[in-house]
């Protein structure tokens, strides 16, 4: 019996470990691809985000990007949805010139 209870607690604590070791690797995603995701999610297409990311990742600040994560305006959009245009068009809203700039001139490079 006591054997039994002591399977059952090694068992719960190897459980215990695999779940915490997934909710680590799931945050270890890089910062360009949380970025890449959140801006497919607000509905501009893939290759669109993916290259937008990478340049608003290395130029905007942690808080800035932040920022950019929670514009409501495109809240569960699908892939495609809006152009590049109106994501700057609506960055404008967050007053930041710095998020501004980066967003537009990674609209224009990304766009090509």
């Amino acid at each position: 019996m006591r054997t039994q209870k002591m399977r059952k607690q090694k068992l719960r604590s190897q459980w215990t470990l695999i779940v915490a070791s997934c909710a680590l690797l799931s945050a270890c995603a890089t910062p360009r691809t949380q970025i890449k995701n959140t801006l497919v999610d607000k509905g501009l297409s893939e290759p669109t985000a993916d290259c937008m990311a990478g340049r608003m990742v290395d130029r905007l600040s942690t808080g800035q990007l932040l920022k950019i994560r929670k514009l409501k305006k495109f809240e569960k959009k699908d892939a495609g949805d809006i152009s590049a245009n109106e994501f700057v068009k609506y960055t404008r809203a967050l007053q930041d010139p710095e998020i501004i700039g980066v967003v537009s001139s990674s609209a224009i490079v990304c766009a090509f």
